[in-house]
């Protein structure tokens, strides 16, 4: 199809999602991407959040929590090669809701400038899963 773009997502567990889409949205460096085909090559790097893509014939997106990683894009491919990646229907509120709060916890008491960094960081991940799992709720829009 000349509409369509290959889109790979994978993350050093497991392939998420290889298949053609219609366009992809993601979570930049440097702000929200939005990649349709024939786009111009790139390289970058993404932050945790959401991956959203649209599936040829369907007509709801398709959600993909990154905590982070590199995308690549190419006129006819994207890959997002992701530290940790979750199919929005596995994603857990209960969990990211725990860490969260342990993040937070963890900030208030912090004894060095690490686990400072590192309780952010986690903090950073735990809100991108509780937005991608409230973009699930409303219906992927």
């Amino acid at each position: 199809m000349a509409n369509t773009i290959q889109v790979d997502v994978v993350s050093a567990e497991e392939q998420i999602f290889s298949g053609l889409a219609e366009f992809v949205v993601l979570p930049g460096e440097m702000g929200e991407l939005g990649i349709y085909p024939r786009h111009t090559p790139l390289i970058t790097r993404i932050k945790p959040g959401t991956v959203r893509f649209r599936i040829p014939g369907q007509t709801t997106e398709e959600i993909v929590y990154v905590s982070g990683g590199i995308l690549e894009v190419q006129p006819d491919s994207v890959t997002v090669l992701a530290d940790t990646a979750i199919r929005g229907p596995d994603l857990d509120e209960a969990r990211a809701l725990e860490a969260k709060r342990r993040a937070e916890e963890a900030m208030q008491d912090r004894s060095s400038e690490i686990d400072y960094a590192r309780a952010m960081a986690e903090l950073a991940e735990a809100v991108a899963q509780l937005a991608a799992i409230q973009r699930l709720r409303k219906g992927s829009h």
